[in-house]
């Protein structure tokens, strides 16, 4: 199941989701204080935007254009899901080149355009067959290439395989030497969930009260040698509890975080690229400790229905993140717009600001009603004023 039947699908029995995955910036703020602070290159509002077959050139320019005239200066495109590519590239099989046709009409826009991957899942049969090795490994030894958790795209790469690490690589470098786009974004940059969020474990019929072996990883060999190396413990053999053990959990932490601060963000900065991530709020059950990644920014996926919350969710998280990071970089709220009537829409831009955050990112282009633009466009405009 892909990214986006497995949202349309999900949607039936929670908020009415529309395509891509649950998994799956510039705004000026209502208050006094920074509204007297006229020119802030950070202040920005982003949408996601995800492939859809149904639209032709033209529709692509009317919810574009709507975009830019609602205050979203940012589009993130997805140009490859795990499995194939939506650009022009020699090394992955390609659908179709969406990205060339997308990027023009945001130049002519004024829109920014960041391309945005998946990162760890690979869900290509060839590598699936070839480099079985490349998996990560879940806590009773079973691979994701052959085991993925929850559903069959979960197939995710091992951070510590130097390989695998290698072939991620390559999928920034191709997106990265593209001249005219303006960055990469990182999604699905974590390994899997060890821990569902509230409102999604129904739909597997499964209670997560604590972390368990399925669904933990990542126990490779790589992993497991590397880290005996660095403490004398097999995690997968010498711990009766794997997940009381923080330096484990750090182990897992780090393994991704080397990935993304010693080999991807570098490789995009080669060709001056800006580097950014959808990450998640609760980082710990993805060990996803973003808040010491060097990237420019943010965009947490602040899905507030996805942890059974209100609205205030997004400010909350928003703050929270702030406040874990040494090096402050901006960060743009993520909201689920399938989830937010108008009015909600334009109270989670206030919400973020409200946070410290810098914007909005809206999930997703395709989700946005002439309602929603009409309200986005309104609060921007008011909290400009």
């Amino acid at each position: 199941m892909d990214k986006r039947k497995f949202i349309k699908q999900l949607a039936k029995g929670t908020v009415g989701l529309a395509s891509s995955s649950w998994l799956i910036e510039a705004c000026m703020p209502a208050s006094k204080q920074v509204s007297e602070s006229p020119v802030d290159a950070d202040l920005k509002n982003w949408s996601w935007a995800t492939p859809n077959h149904e639209w032709k050139l033209d529709d692509w320019k009317k919810r574009l254009t709507q975009a830019k005239e609602s205050g979203i200066d940012a589009i993130l495109l997805e140009v490859y899901n795990g499995d194939h590519a939506y650009f022009d590239t020699d090394r992955l099989d390609v659908e179709e080149d969406l990205l060339g046709q997308v990027l023009p009409i945001c130049q002519d826009l004024g829109l920014e355009f960041h391309a945005w991957m998946w990162t760890m899942p690979c869900n290509n049969k060839k590598i699936v067959s070839e480099h079985p090795d490349w998996y990560a490994v879940n806590g009773l030894g079973q691979s994701a290439a052959t085991h993925p958790a929850y559903v069959d795209y979960y197939k995710f790469l091992d951070p510590c395989n130097p390989e695998a690490q290698n072939f991620i690589r390559e999928n920034v470098h191709s997106l990265a030497q593209i001249k005219e786009i303006d960055g990469v974004h990182l999604d699905y940059v974590r390994l899997p969930d060890v821990i569902l969020a509230e409102a999604l474990q129904p739909k597997y019929n499964i209670v997560q009260d604590r972390e368990y072996p399925e669904y933990d990883y990542s126990y490779s060999e790589i992993c497991r040698q590397s880290f005996k190396e660095q403490t004398g413990i097999d995690p997968l053999t010498d711990l009766e509890d794997p997940s009381a053990h923080s330096e484990w959990r750090q182990f897992r932490y780090d393994s991704v975080s080397n990935l993304v601060n010693g080999i991807l963000l570098p490789e995009a900065k080669k060709f001056d690229k800006k580097v950014t991530a959808a990450v998640f709020p609760n980082w710990k059950n993805v060990r996803q400790e973003w808040h010491t990644w060097d990237l420019d920014a943010f965009l947490p996926m602040l899905y507030h229905n996805f942890y059974n919350k209100d609205i205030d969710f997004v400010r909350h998280h928003v703050e929270a993140a702030l406040g874990r990071m040494e090096k402050k970089k901006p960060v743009y709220g993520g909201v689920f717009v399938p989830s937010l009537s108008p009015e909600e829409l334009a109270k989670t831009y206030e919400l973020s600001i409200q946070g410290g955050g810098k914007g909005i990112s809206t999930f997703a282009l395709g989700s946005m009603t002439d309602d929603h633009f009409a309200a986005l466009k309104k609060v921007v405009k008011a909290s400009k004023s």
